[in-house]
């Protein structure tokens, strides 16, 4: 009987030991769509670069002994990332394009929509200096670098549309950013397409920009969200919602004008230079990027991109972007937070409807 005791006490113990070694095995993988200069593990642009810098996930679960987390940075960007979620390699998608993560859904790689990561980012047409492009207009038959696969690809193809042109009409080559760059230094092709990497090459002559889209409609540029495998959401929705308000936490931060320069010199450790940043965002309110909140702006531009993508042939199926959309761990967290009303509103066409106690930078 004691034996047996013993063996019962044993077994007791090892099932508490093989609890507690489970616990502790929780890592939450994130993932983001893009390497900085000579593959430094960092990103630019969004609110899930200023995250990164800031640790607010490492901060969120400081205290939770058995939560890791765990960063993975894809040169391949959202098309390499949409590879990594359907060997499910990862729980978060973060920062990922609007065309990955719309080839994605359309694929039946099951995640949620938790957040913005970035609205309106900058779409740049680069040149050789003494190229004979001067606009838009110009392209047609030219040699033009893209990013095959992200969200450079359906920005441009919605660019060229209002041209008047298509994909048919340009020489088309698939390189990565980085790879983008130094071809278009190097006079390999005639011009790229890209963000603000490419600032830096115009001010010191490498380069000259023809076009930019902050200047052009709102409706034109990049957009990026944080996205949630189901899996991971459904097991653990209390993770999620605390991964959600450390995000939050992130874009309100990224979003005060107070904060400007060292959102800029968070970007930088990508290694694209903080006066490139500057210069994008001249006149331009951090909280118009930086936005957490899901309003009728960025909704209308994930159906917009979804239409677009089936009809330039990108998708065959069509993509339900509002069920896709899981607003309620935002809505917690901005409650929680007291930021119902920090970011402004935008309808869909880009107007403001609803100011925000943040957006003071000239409009």
């Amino acid at each position: 009987m004691k034996l047996q005791h013993l063996a019962i006490l044993a077994l007791g113990l090892s099932s508490l030991i093989a609890g507690s070694a489970a616990a502790e095995e929780l890592t939450i993988r994130v993932g983001y769509p893009g390497v900085g200069v000579d593959n430094r593990p960092y990103g630019y642009g969004d609110s899930v670069s200023v995250a990164r810098v800031g640790e607010y996930l490492e901060k969120e679960f400081q205290n939770d002994k058995d939560i890791k987390i765990e960063w993975t940075y894809f040169r391949g960007a959202g098309p390499e990332l949409n590879e990594a979620l359907a060997a499910e390699k990862l729980d978060i998608a973060a920062g990922l394009g609007d065309l990955p993560s719309i080839v994605g859904r359309s694929r039946g790689l099951d995640t949620k929509f938790l957040l913005p990561a970035s609205e309106r980012g900058s779409l740049y047409l680069a040149v050789a200096p003494n190229a004979d492009i001067d606009s838009i207009d110009d392209l047609k038959g030219k040699k033009v670098a893209q990013f095959r696969g992200t969200n450079l690809q359906i920005a441009t193809d919605a660019v060229l549309e209002a041209h008047k042109l298509t994909e048919k009409d340009i020489k088309f080559v698939s390189l990565t950013t980085g790879d983008a760059t130094a071809a278009l230094a190097a006079g390999n092709v005639d011009a790229s397409f890209g963000g603000e990497e490419y600032l830096d090459l115009a001010k010191r002559g490498i380069v000259k920009i023809v076009y930019a889209s902050k200047k052009d409609k709102p409706i034109f540029g990049t957009n990026s969200a944080i996205f949630v495998t189901t899996e991971f959401e459904q097991k653990h929705p209390d993770l999620t919602q605390r991964i959600t308000t450390a995000f939050v936490k992130a874009a309100a931060w990224g979003s005060d004008e107070a904060n400007r320069q060292a959102v800029f010199d968070a970007w930088a450790k990508s290694g694209v230079p903080a006066e490139s940043f500057a210069e994008d965002f001249d006149g331009q309110p951090l909280a118009r990027r930086n936005t957490a909140v899901i309003d009728d702006f960025i909704v209308a531009r994930y159906k917009e991109k979804a239409a677009k993508a089936k009809q330039y042939g990108l998708i065959k199926k069509d993509v339900d972007i509002d069920s896709w959309l899981a607003p309620k761990y935002l809505e917690t967290a901005l409650k929680e937070l007291g930021l119902e009303d920090y970011w402004p509103r935008y309808d869909a066409a880009g107007n403001k409807v609803a100011s925000g106690r943040v957006e003071v930078a000239a409009q």
